[in-house]
């Protein structure tokens, strides 16, 4: 099977996370597509192949030299985004893109183009796996998942490239932040991993945000509108207020790079109360803990405006800039380096302004940064993978393989 005929059965699956579910995975049809790649793997001749109660697949490919090289990991997510759905995926191929418009949809009048998306223009000539306009592609992470297989089963039909312990682990749920809460890092068992769950060809990313969510929730005071005066208390109107304390020009829409934000992602409520829910997101970890004192004294602020106490917060930290993992092994981040270049890319070293599961993992002992896997416009129907990006990034898993076995056999 090629990397396009896998990529191409891995979309076919529907493994869309959920939210509003309290079991792991959230969704059961993640534990389908879970089932198949572990038929897959053995078919490969893969050792020590898993499947655990939660989800999480993992497999190892054998050294082939005698010394000693350290385990190293291969890690992509099997759902895809909640934001839009996953089922029957229905891609196709733009072969020798010509730079122009491409109708997905001529029904629903879904067009991608590179007016609106002018990173389609550094893909001219190449061939694009688009969606049919009405679903996502799935590419984040099934370009990552068909990438790591098909280099796997690249390094055993090619002995003559020389490898120490590969492991790889395919886990649910990273869309809703849970893919790395029961990843089992001893078990898995390697030294250092990449994620292969980047975007644009070239990508290699080992800064994130801090990050953390925070729930405000505004209690009022209903009465009768018409004898209401200096009684009622519209907690709608008092949350107002408060949204109306944070700066402006420090949202998702006004800001990039390394720029931190609050980001507003939910207001629901009535006179009685409301609940405001935000993100707070910076990668200068200073910044962030001043960030999150600053919500703190924005209850205490609006409590005293109105003399009670209405506002009360829930925040919690939800992941960490990995960089402070990373830096003492840098070594990672220039074999990753080497064997880009080695596929004719350069490198493109960046900040992710989000999140991965490589962060988690590196603060859970596993350093772990993340490599492009070539799709572009992630979560919606737009989404599209140059083909020869999968390729390029499929290149690098078997180049990293390489030269580790180089560099640090013992």
């Amino acid at each position: 099977m090629t990397l396009v005929e896998r990529f191409l059965k891995y979309v076919s699956f529907d493994t869309q996370s959920s939210e509003s579910s309290e079991t792991t995975p959230s969704t059961a049809k993640q534990m389908v597509f879970a089932q198949y790649l572990k038929t897959e793997l053995e078919e490969l001749g893969l050792e020590d192949i898993t499947l655990d109660e939660n989800g999480y697949l993992f497999a190892t490919l054998p050294s082939n030299v005698d010394g000693v090289v350290p385990t190293i990991g291969f890690i992509a997510h099997m759902d895809t985004s909640p934001d839009c759905s996953g089922e029957h995926v229905n891609p196709r191929i733009v072969e020798n893109y010509d730079g122009k418009d491409i109708v997905l949809s001529a029904e629903e009048g879904v067009t991608l183009s590179p007016i609106q998306f002018p990173e389609l223009l550094a893909h001219q000539g190449e061939d694009l796996i688009v969606t049919d306009g009405k679903t996502l592609l799935g590419a984040d992470d099934k370009a990552g998942i068909a990438e790591i297989v098909s280099a796997i089963a690249y390094m055993k039909e090619h002995p003559e490239i020389k490898h120490g312990p590969i492991r790889i682990g395919f886990n649910p749920d990273e869309e809703i932040g849970l893919g790395a809460h029961k990843f089992d890092v001893e078990k898995f068992g390697c030294e250092f991993a990449y994620t292969m769950d980047g975007s644009e060809v070239g990508e290699l990313e080992f800064e994130n945000f801090n990050a953390a969510g925070a729930k405000f929730t505004i209690r009022g005071r209903n009465v009768h509108p018409g004898y209401a005066k200096g009684k009622m208390v519209n907690s709608m109107l008092v949350a107002n207020h408060l949204m109306g304390l944070l700066p402006e020009n420090e949202t998702p829409a006004t800001t990039e790079g390394y720029e931190g934000f609050y980001h507003l992602v939910g207001i629901q409520g009535d006179v009685e109360q409301t609940t405001v829910s935000y993100i707070v997101r910076d990668h200068d970890r200073t910044r962030f803990e001043e960030r999150k004192q600053y919500m703190k004294e924005l209850v205490d602020k609006v409590n005293a405006c109105y003399g009670e106490t209405l506002v009360t917060l829930d925040m919690k930290d939800q992941y960490y800039n990995m960089r402070e993992k990373i830096e003492p092994v840098m070594y990672v981040i220039d074999i990753a380096k080497e064997a880009i270049l080695a596929t004719g890319v350069d490198p493109i070293v960046r900040a992710i302004r989000g999140g991965t599961d490589g962060a988690q993992l590196s603060f859970k002992g596993l350093p772990c940064p993340n490599i492009f896997a070539g799709g572009l416009n992630f979560h919606g129907r737009y989404e599209f993978v140059p083909i020869q990006s999968m390729e390029k990034a499929m290149q690098v898993v078997v180049k990293i393989a390489e030269i580790t076995a180089q560099k640090l056999m013992k």
